[in-house]
């Protein structure tokens, strides 16, 4: 027997409408290259969507056809985010900062056919136009008095298109199983593989983020989300705040710059904010240096890579701001878990309490987690036996873009493999103890050990090379190169790292390099980089 309910979609079209008449006069601000400090509203924001729409379908684009965007935190790249999936296509969003290669990579196995940039990427695009024979459109998002002197052939102008256009768009009726946008994740090995999120996926994870226990959020909020909406959709904060009515603030490309961070909270009377350590390392900075406070703000939610204590405690002792720990990936959109400290946990002492604040938290209703030995055994939640860390959920992802063997990523029971090493305890707070992929995440952004180690092979004067990880005040972690030299070779740290130049991006090259004579190795003949972080505990790199 069938209930008898309305099925009607969901589609992140629903969050649009809902946002534009419930909230419709709530702002959004944001800094900009060409406009400053902007201001508009999300009922003005969706009028623009629809414009984009109408542009986007005259340019001939089919339903799934993709959209890429290189672009920072600002309202165009919100209009972006609806126009495009709202008209069913499918927004890309890329990460600037990846190594050309990869953007090449990415771009053409999406197959974007539209190219939407900040002004500032303009000379990335011009240099890798020639390498990107599916895109037909580049469009450069400014005004037209803004456009940089460029080379490119039929570029567009964003707001000259938007003002030609008509805002009496009909919104199509959409699946929500309907693809609505495509993040890449990069891992340790091979290219980049692409998460392909549904309406319906984007929907129910936004529901999940607005909750007490996770972000939180209402419309007495304003919210600043200090991380890239072309890194998991900002950690889906342009669905969330539209659904809660709060008010949404964007730092533009000024991300990591703590006395523009300051000034924005202060001004907007941000109530939250989002991003990854290396954020808030500076926004404390300048605190501290200027004196200033933070008197609006109430919280902060820290994920991307493990939050140090003293970020915590400088954050609640000083400032009053209570910060949550949070875990997460692209595949999981990324919201997985959040550390939100249980009423039974009000009594515990400071350092029972940072015991538990250091874990990454407890899942959403929507998210399950567990832990399994290396034969798939399920491990029990008693915060000291730990396994590869398996999730599944309504926003988790069943495999990647055009890679029918991606199914291997699940076990026979649908759980995906996050590629981490965890513990949960009895009151379900998971805790991050290792990366079975020995990714290096440095300031919220992943670097592969092994195409870094790779690298290093290729060098003529070393025989072995293991990269790993190392503790780092600014950007949480840093790579850490480690060289055994061919027999009677002398070889000069400034010239191995000058080796890696032009091969990969500049914030992956390592920032040390320490010469052994043997790399431990395993039963099996791996590198054992738990060995090797043992060996180098006491390691420390030189600053700067």
């Amino acid at each position: 027997m069938r209930g008898r309910m309305m099925a009607l979609p969901l589609t992140i079209n629903e969050i649009m409408h809902y946002a534009a008449r419930h909230h419709g006069e709530v702002e959004v601000v944001s800094v900009t290259g060409d406009e400053g400090l902007h201001r508009t509203t999300y009922a003005q924001v969706f009028e623009r969507s629809a414009r984009l729409a109408e542009v986007l379908t005259g340019l001939g684009l089919q339903r799934g056809d993709r959209v890429a965007t290189l672009a920072w935190n600002d309202h165009r790249h919100l209009e972006l985010y609806y126009g495009v999936s709202c008209a069913g296509f499918v927004l890309h969003t890329v990460n600037p900062r990846l190594f050309a290669e990869h953007l090449v990579y990415i771009m053409n196995h999406a197959e974007d056919r539209v190219l939407c940039f900040d002004p500032i990427f303009m000379p990335l695009v011009e240099a890798l136009a020639d390498k990107l024979p599916t895109i037909e459109h580049y469009v450069v998002l400014c005004g037209a008095a803004s456009i940089p002197a460029n080379k490119l052939p039929g570029l567009v102008c964003y707001e000259t298109l938007l003002d030609n256009a008509s805002a009496d768009y009909s919104w199509p009726t959409l699946d929500e199983s309907s693809a609505s946008a495509l993040c890449y994740t990069s891992g340790t090995t091979g290219n980049p593989k692409g998460v392909l999120y549904s309406h319906r996926s984007t929907v129910l994870h936004a529901y999940g983020s607005v909750m007490p226990d996770t972000m939180g959020l209402s419309k007495r909020d304003t919210v600043l989300p200090v991380v890239p909406m072309f890194h998991a959709n900002a950690w889906g904060m342009p669905y969330a705040c539209p659904i809660a009515g709060a008010k949404l603030v964007m730092p533009g490309p000024k991300m990591a710059d703590g006395e523009t961070l300051h000034s924005l909270i202060e001004s907007e009377g941000v109530t939250a904010a989002l991003g990854v350590p290396t954020v808030w390392l500076a926004l404390l900075a300048y605190l501290r240096d200027s004196g200033k406070t933070v008197p609006s703000l109430e919280r902060t939610v820290v994920g991307g890579a493990a939050c140090p204590l003293s970020i915590m405690r400088e954050f609640e002792d000083k400032h009053g701001v209570t910060t949550r720990h949070a875990w997460g990936m692209t595949e999981t959109s990324p919201l997985g878990t959040v550390n939100t400290l249980l009423q039974s946990m009000d009594n515990l002492s400071d350092r029972e309490r940072d015991e538990i604040r250091v874990k990454q938290g407890r899942v959403p209703f929507g998210v399950d987690l567990k832990i399994v030995n290396d034969v798939g055994e399920e491990q029990p939640w008693d915060g000291e036996s730990f396994g590869d860390l398996k999730v599944r959920g309504y926003w988790v992802c069943d495999g990647y873009f055009k890679q029918d063997d991606s199914v291997a990523s699940l076990d026979a029971g649908g759980w995906f493999s996050t590629g981490d090493v965890a513990t949960i305890d009895t009151a379900g707070f998971m805790k991050i103890t290792d990366r079975t992929k020995d990714v290096i995440k440095s300031g919220g952004e992943w670097i592969s050990s092994i195409e870094l180690e790779n690298l290093a092979m290729g060098h003529p004067d070393v025989a072995e090379a293991a990269v790993i990880g190392v503790e780092h005040p600014k950007w949480t972690e840093r790579p850490l190169l480690v060289v055994v030299p061919r027999e009677a070779r002398a070889i000069a740290k400034r010239e191995l790292l000058d080796w890696f130049k032009g091969k990969v991006a500049d914030w992956w090259i390592p920032n040390d390099v320490v010469f052994v004579e043997s790399i431990p190795h395993t039963a099996t003949g791996k590198v054992s980089k738990l060995s090797l972080r043992e060996q180098l505990k006491d390691y420390r790199l030189p600053p700067g």
